[in-house]
């Protein structure tokens, strides 16, 4: 059986890991990995690689940055031959990105079988591109590997019971396996935070932060007013923001540096006191690692994580400081995106389903 994987972003690579490793333990799967160069960065790209020990891609389209538009179009345009070339059992998706749509696009206009990793999630904001995606691929593909009950819901009430099955979460697969070899080193982070002190761990990405002016300032001052060190890790897109709007984002108790490797991330996290951030992978990382979060959006597509206060949504900027500033709940948080061992049940049902 034949497996081709399509992916092109940092929380794609992550979830690839675990299914590269599952497919590398099966002699009858072949896998086949197309990288888009959606994130074309190397400390977004290569470095996760390297780290998470994933094979070389196959196939690297080198798409690079654009408008939504232009960049799942030239991922659409270069898609046909090498999924003409391979004709997979099994075109394998990933999340929610624009990687994820023209690779589902792709496949089903070549009448490919589509299985979409990571299904059913609902922000249930029809601003996010990341909505569209999830929803348009969830509705084109074949078989959808759901990561939670959750899920499995959200995509029933969409008339899509039939292609769903629960596997559970392939990040918690390798989130939990990075976090247990860790060890006892200290955390790599920015110069000005004491890793042996309360710190916060900080992302900002999505363009309803990063792309008003006056937003952007305002979160960057509440993130500097915070009452404890900041380590902000600045994703390209913020960068560019920010030197774009002229706000400066370090300064106060803020502390910049680069987007960390996936297991020093996972390292300066389980470390923390807390976590901001606007990224769903992070959410859910910091909720495995048992680490408070408050996420600067309206929403989360991971409702689990606000159980009993481990992660609070914070709308405005305002809210930010007394959000950081509760205490950590002392409930015990549930399995709810498995075992450490989705990437296999996700394998063996592409096998189980293969043509």
């Amino acid at each position: 059986m034949k497996i081709l994987s399509v992916v092109g972003a940092r929380p794609q690579f992550v979830k690839l890991a675990a299914i590269a490793d599952a497919a590398a333990r099966r002699p009858d799967v072949e896998h086949v990995i197309v990288h888009t160069g959606q994130h074309y960065d190397a400390a977004l790209s290569d470095v996760f690689f390297a780290d998470l020990r994933i094979p070389a891609p196959d196939v690297n389209l080198a798409v690079g940055s654009s408008s939504h538009g232009r960049q799942t179009g030239a991922m659409l345009a270069a898609m046909d031959d090498v999924l003409e070339q391979h004709r997979p059992d099994w075109t394998l998706v990933y999340g929610d990105t624009n990687s994820t749509l023209a690779g589902t696009l792709a496949a089903v206009k070549l009448h490919l079988p589509v299985a979409h990793l990571e299904a059913g999630l609902r922000s249930f904001n029809r601003r996010m591109p990341e909505e569209h995606n999830r929803v348009l691929t969830d509705h084109a593909a074949d078989l959808l590997l759901a990561p939670t009950e959750f899920a499995r819901g959200h995509l029933a009430a969409e008339g899509l019971a039939a292609r769903t099955l629960v596997i559970g979460d392939v990040m918690t697969d390798v989130c939990l396996r990075v976090a247990r070899s860790a060890g006892d080193a200290a955390p790599r982070l920015p110069e000005g935070v004491d890793p042996a002190a309360d710190y916060a761990v900080a992302t900002l990405h999505r363009a309803d932060n990063t792309d008003d002016p006056a937003r952007l300032r305002a979160l960057v001052e509440a993130l500097h007013a915070l009452p404890l060190p900041v380590a902000l890790l600045a994703h390209p897109r913020l960068v560019a923001a920010a030197a774009a709007a002229g706000v400066e984002l370090g300064g106060g108790a803020v502390h910049v540096s680069e987007p960390l490797t996936y297991p020093d991330l996972v390292h300066a996290v389980q470390r923390a006191r807390a976590v901001v951030t606007d990224s769903g992978g992070l959410q859910k990382e910091a909720y495995l690692l048992g680490v408070p979060t408050t996420t600067v959006r309206t929403e989360t597509e991971w409702v689990e994580t606000l159980e009993d206060g481990w992660n609070r949504l914070a709308p405005e900027p305002g809210d930010l400081a007394a959000a950081v500033a509760r205490p950590r709940p002392e409930t015990e948080r549930d399995a709810v995106y498995g075992d450490g061992h989705a990437a296999e049940r996700a394998v063996d049902a592409l096998r189980e389903r293969a043509r």
